[in-house]
């Protein structure tokens, strides 16, 4: 392995980052957690992935105001270090690093589920364990590698939804595979209780599935340091958001709910499976599982890219341990990749002890620590702005729609959400362990880096830079860096 001197290599072009955000955009939350979500609310649960998708919408636009203002490796810890203050980037980083372990866990969790339907009498953390062991050989090669795999992974659920959306569309119209007194359509997606069907409450309950559904979405931002030329590739990664969410969610959900009653969507496989399963169309239903077999492996991949990525510019700016900035030969953190490794290992004995109740509990607490970066991201763009303003500095060349207004919705919305796992019993655990969280950070900040003395980078205006020109995200590379830095 090399010293901590080199910097991350670039090699992520704009096919491969906007596939990436196809990947953190269809994952496990869409194809197993859209069952939860359903059960929740009904047909309504429409409703609130297209309310949630907008509010995330914000706060990608967001991000990417900044991120091609700052295209650095760790953008939006950074940017919360260098807009709302040090102990900001600090919480903003690791909450992140902790939302992309959670989150991963919850993604084998569903692969170790979608193998059972293949291999039931497998015990699941067998499947899990595999799993883990691929990821960490697919992330430890040069990021290309890793950004090819990711591209051919997304498109293979690109290709897949949108061949289910047609084929659905096909036996709505045409009935096939369907009983003679089924009625697909409007009929069946209205006709237990109505789109409202559990009532206002139930589509606030399904606001703990649906915002897990997005998160890791905001690891577009991360990519930025990575990226051959980040002022072109990220705008148009965060510009198919809007489209990615009508045509993957509430196109795929509208079309599953019209040929297949909602109510009786159970949970126990994705309900992608269980309704083409039903149907008992050809290997309709072993295709899909593939599908979303690939989808798994995707989410997993992206989680342990941008955890890594992000415990990497941590441990630049002082602010996590000296040898996760360290960088193999081919580019990438390796340290990293080890420590999502063995969390991801951890997954692998609570799939062994907890398999039928984990995936909610962990659902749940990966939508706090989701909600809690967004809200650090709208928190520092705030921030920008008003510092642009004040300063009389050139505007953004990527700028949100709608500003202020929207930025500031968006926020309200992402603090009702928090209260609202609060509120929500089955929920509740999440905001008890997000919390310790917060205080086990405070803690941790007050010894670790605020006691040792440890000034954390800040970044400068347009830059990403010091007033002295030398590199702020660490290292003895500050050559190299600043060649890094600038698009």
């Amino acid at each position: 392995m090399s010293s901590f001197a080199q910097a991350l290599a670039r090699g992520l072009n704009v096919r491969h980052i906007r596939f990436m955000a196809l990947g953190s955009a269809i994952g496990t939350g869409l194809f197993y957690g859209s069952a939860a979500a359903i059960q929740a609310a009904g047909p309504a649960v429409l409703l609130a992935y297209i309310i949630g998708g907008a509010a995330v919408f914000l706060v990608m636009r967001a991000l990417g105001e900044m991120a091609v203002r700052h295209p650095v490796s760790g953008s939006f810890s950074q940017y919360a270090n260098r807009y709302l203050g040090p102990f900001a980037g600090f919480i903003t980083g690791w909450t992140f690093a902790f939302e992309m372990a959670i989150v991963a866990i919850a993604d084998v969790t569903a692969f170790g589920i979608y193998m059972g339907f293949w291999f039931p009498d497998v015990p699941r953390w067998i499947w899990i364990l595999a799993v883990v062991l691929l990821i960490a050989a697919l992330n430890l090669m040069r990021v290309k590698v890793f950004g090819e795999t990711e591209f051919w992974l997304s498109i293979i659920k690109v290709a897949a939804i949108i061949a289910m959306i047609a084929g659905g569309a096909a036996i709505i119209i045409f009935g096939f595979g369907l009983p003679d007194a089924a009625d697909p359509g409007l009929d069946t997606l209205l006709g237990s209780g109505g789109f409202f069907a559990n009532g206002f409450w139930g589509v606030l309950a399904s606001f703990s599935v649906v915002m897990f559904a997005f998160g890791g979405i905001e690891t577009i931002g991360i990519t930025a340091g990575e990226a051959d030329d980040p002022k072109k590739a990220i705008p148009a990664a965060v510009n198919t958001v809007p489209v990615r969410i009508l045509l993957f969610y509430v196109g795929a959900l509208s079309v599953l709910m019209m040929i297949f009653p909602w109510e009786q969507i159970n949970g126990e496989t994705s309900p992608f499976v269980q309704i083409f399963d039903a149907l008992g169309i050809p290997a309709a239903a072993h295709i899909l599982n593939a599908v979303v077999i690939t989808a798994a492996l995707s989410a997993i991949n992206s989680d342990t890219f941008g955890a890594g990525r992000m415990m990497f510019a941590l441990a630049r700016q002082g602010q996590a341990p000296a040898g996760f900035a360290r960088i193999s030969r081919h580019g990438v953190p390796w340290m990293t990749v080890l420590v999502m490794a063995a969390v991801l290992l951890v997954g692998v004995v609570l799939n062994a002890v907890l398999p039928e109740s984990l995936f909610l509990v962990i659902a749940s607490i990966a939508t706090f620590a989701t909600v809690w970066v967004w809200l650090m991201i709208l928190l520092s763009h705030i921030s920008m702005k008003r510092e642009i303003k004040r300063r009389g500095l050139p505007a953004s060349e990527f700028g949100v729609p709608f500003w202020p207004v929207a930025s500031y919705a968006a926020l309200a919305f992402m603090g009702f959400i928090v209260v609202l796992l609060g509120i929500m019993p089955e929920t509740r655990i999440a905001l008890i362990v997000g919390v310790a969280w917060i205080i086990l950070l405070f803690a941790a900040y007050r010894m670790w880096v605020r006691g040792a003395g440890r000034e954390p980078a800040v970044l400068d205006d347009e830059t990403g830079l010091d007033p002295t020109g030398a590199s702020r995200t660490g290292g003895e590379d500050a050559g190299t860096q600043t060649a890094d830095v600038r698009s």
